[in-house]
């Protein structure tokens, strides 16, 4: 009896991820800065700038109002995966203890955003060539816990305010949401995943990280370029 009900467990849980990483990586995979640069403006951002397709090139690059659409789909893509992933978890997860409920929902989240994040930054309908995760990644920090967007954004806006890198306070984002996640749950397997997401982060902005390194990152401006 014991061993049914843990195969079921077990089936249930493995079908449960599955079905939840493809549809985060396909959420992930609506680059707002590809769509809007490709398919509105027809100039793809990546063949502009550092070629990355995010919000900080598009801005640079393009400006105008269509940045806020580039916000508006990189954030409602990362709520989606989140409160999609909570939402089929439960409905796919027999599970009858309201600790034990909890505990997958919160792990279901964190398997959402790492997918999530894959998407945006390696979607396949875009060749591989997505963006860094920052804005979509701070979505997710928020929907997680209002203490880790707490350490997350506090330290990202704070450094990029005072040093006008984005890149540096993005670093700091990637680099301090283990930690923030293992003061929060105090949970190995979320501190697993955790370490994961903000290496992704950081591995990302390594051409950034060596730039900082050197002294010839780019300084944020309100102003974007003409061209």
């Amino acid at each position: 009896m014991l061993t049914d009900i843990l195969y079921d467990v077990t089936m249930d849980l493995i079908f449960s991820s599955v079905i939840l990483a493809v549809i985060a990586y396909f959420c992930g995979c609506f680059n707002g800065a590809v769509i809007v640069s490709k398919y509105i403006l027809r100039d793809d951002i990546r063949n502009h700038g550092s070629g990355n397709a995010g919000l900080t090139n598009f801005f640079r690059t393009f400006g105008g109002p269509l940045t806020l659409v580039v916000i508006l789909t990189d954030v409602l893509k990362a709520v989606v995966a989140i409160i999609a992933g909570v939402w089929l978890t439960g409905q796919l997860m027999r599970i009858s203890s309201g600790e034990m409920d909890l505990a997958v929902r919160i792990l279901a989240k964190y398997w959402a955003a790492l997918f999530c994040l894959l998407g945006h930054m390696f979607p396949c309908m875009f060749h591989f060539k997505g963006g860094k995760g920052i804005l979509s990644g701070g979505t997710i920090a928020i929907m997680l816990d209002w203490r880790i967007a707490l350490v997350v954004w506090g330290g990202f806006l704070v450094l990029a305010v005072l040093t006008k890198y984005v890149s540096l306070g993005s670093c700091w984002a990637g680099a301090s949401f283990p930690f923030a996640t293992w003061f929060v749950y105090r949970n190995v397997t979320l501190t697993v995943l955790a370490v994961i997401i903000g290496g992704l982060i950081l591995y990302m902005h390594r051409a950034n990280i060596h730039r900082l390194l050197t002294g010839t990152e780019n300084k944020f401006s309100l102003h974007h370029k003409k061209g």
